[in-house]
């Protein structure tokens, strides 16, 4: 029963990213920066399984570094893969190795206020039906919601920010502005952003009164679409079926997804292994598990992310045994977030590529899209993407 599973570690990278300089956290480029290795060098790391599949050989093959306590000689099959696709955020890394490089380069507010253009503001202003919006900035979305939440209760401006990534990010009370009016201000606006290459727009809903707002779970992405047919496509015209896990739903629009499973990585982690015991022949298994970036990267918490590498390290213990004879699992990532980086934003670098079910090989130098190519092969779809397989 051939079947495939996709793991993206999200922001595991391994260094070595030979463009890392014309990538920056401020005014300092990436060179140099390594999610894996420098974490291994600050807290003594013990991942045995992600290391007998060869995560510390492709981090020394990516960036020549010796990775302290990752030198296990790998069972599995291993590589390093190099992006082409022009920037370092979650939709470039994921649709190349679905095998769809982004042809374009992405655009990026500037970290200024105001950051929007005034014909956005205005734009944002007349789908909203408001004089003006709240944040115009660089935020974190829980920051600026503490801050300026009570300001939007007052007057009922939506508060709009972004960041490093190609966003615009909107955030609404849902009783007091209305969750489904957040919505259709996000939908009514995604044509415009999109057709500046923005990659999403982020409706962030929340709740409470002032000094406790939260967000909730009703996030709901506007992504622009991708440019041609991913694995997903492929595998979904071949018969298969594509399952979801995590934000794949929302990077990929949904489209080539039949199945769509969601909620914190410990529970992604749950719904991956109830799909092993679900999925048929031709069916395609994709995850993405964000704590990692989202927990630990952009907070440069070196110690979280070097806990959650260990949580993984073990969930990945108890899934391996599970996998049927036929199955081929990758695990991989989409950029880096070195936690040891000044700054607080992604970082350039080559990302590990480790497989079970093909033996032990060692795989070399691997462009992004080689990840879908392969996926195709062992499943024996027709593939229209990029790349080449490495089986």
């Amino acid at each position: 029963m051939a079947r495939a599973i996709l793991i993206v570690i999200d922001s595991v990278g391994i260094g070595g990213a030979p463009d890392a300089a014309q990538y920056f956290n401020g005014d300092l480029p990436d060179t140099g920066a390594n999610t894996v290795g420098h974490i291994a060098q600050a807290v003594p790391l013990h991942l045995p399984h992600l290391d007998a599949l060869g995560l510390g050989a492709a981090v020394q093959l990516a960036s020549g570094l010796e990775a302290p306590g990752l030198g296990a000689v790998p069972t599995g099959a291993w590589g390093a893969a190099t992006e082409v696709s022009r920037g370092k955020d979650t939709p470039s890394g994921h649709w190349e190795l679905a095998g769809v490089p982004v042809p374009w380069d992405w655009h990026h507010f500037p970290d200024t206020v105001p950051a929007f253009p005034p014909d956005l503001t205005a734009a944002i202003c007349k789908a909203a039906g408001t004089d003006g919006i709240l944040g115009n900035c660089h935020a974190s979305g829980t920051a600026i919601i503490a801050r300026d939440g009570a300001a939007h209760l007052r007057n009922g401006w939506p508060i709009c920010y972004t960041s490093a990534d190609s966003v615009l990010q909107i955030a609404a009370h849902e009783d007091h502005f209305g969750l489904d009016r957040l919505y259709q201000l996000c939908a009514d606006l995604a044509p415009t952003l999109h057709a500046m290459k923005v990659g999403r727009v982020i409706a962030r809903p929340f709740v409470g009164d002032v000094g406790a707002f939260t967000r909730t779970a009703n996030r709901k992405d506007y992504a622009i679409p991708l440019p041609g047919p991913s694995i997903c496509d492929d595998v979904q015209a071949a018969g298969g079926r594509v399952h979801a896990v995590g934000k794949i739903g929302d990077i990929f629009s949904m489209q080539g997804i039949d199945t769509l499973h969601k909620g914190k990585d410990a529970v992604l982690m749950d719904h991956l292994r109830d799909l092993l015991d679900e999925a048929t022949d031709g069916d395609f298994i994709f995850v993405n598990l964000v704590e990692f970036d989202s927990d630990y990267g952009h907070r440069r918490d070196v110690a979280g992310y070097a806990a959650h590498l260990a949580w993984f390290d073990a969930a990945l213990g108890a899934l391996l045994p599970r996998l049927a004879k036929d199955d081929l699992l990758i695990v991989t990532a989409d950029h880096g977030n070195d936690p040891t980086w000044p700054g607080t934003d992604h970082t350039r670098e080559r990302v590990p590529v480790l497989v079970h079910g093909m033996g032990d090989a060692p795989l070399g130098h691997l462009a992004f899209s080689d990840v879908a190519a392969s996926i195709a092969d062992h499943l024996s779809v027709p593939y229209r993407g990029a790349g080449k397989s490495f089986l």
